[in-house]
């Protein structure tokens, strides 16, 4: 069995890069692309962790039966 780590939830808010409408407009499109580029890899690797999670539970829970 693994050990159990605590760990706090993360959400995508709370890694996420936000800009201002102001901001937004300073950036050019190589920024802007980067930026959506960086904020996609985020949020699927936010969904593999969760995924992830989710194996372990199930996991631990059949190594209980």
């Amino acid at each position: 069995m693994r050990p159990k780590l605590e760990m706090e939830p993360v959400t995508f808010e709370d890694v996420a890069v936000n800009f201002t409408s102001g901001e937004w407009t300073m950036l050019d499109s190589s920024q802007k692309k980067l930026y959506r580029d960086v904020m996609k890899e985020t949020f699927l690797n936010l969904i593999s962790i969760e995924k992830t999670q989710e194996e372990n539970f199930e996991e631990d829970y059949q190594n209980l039966r």
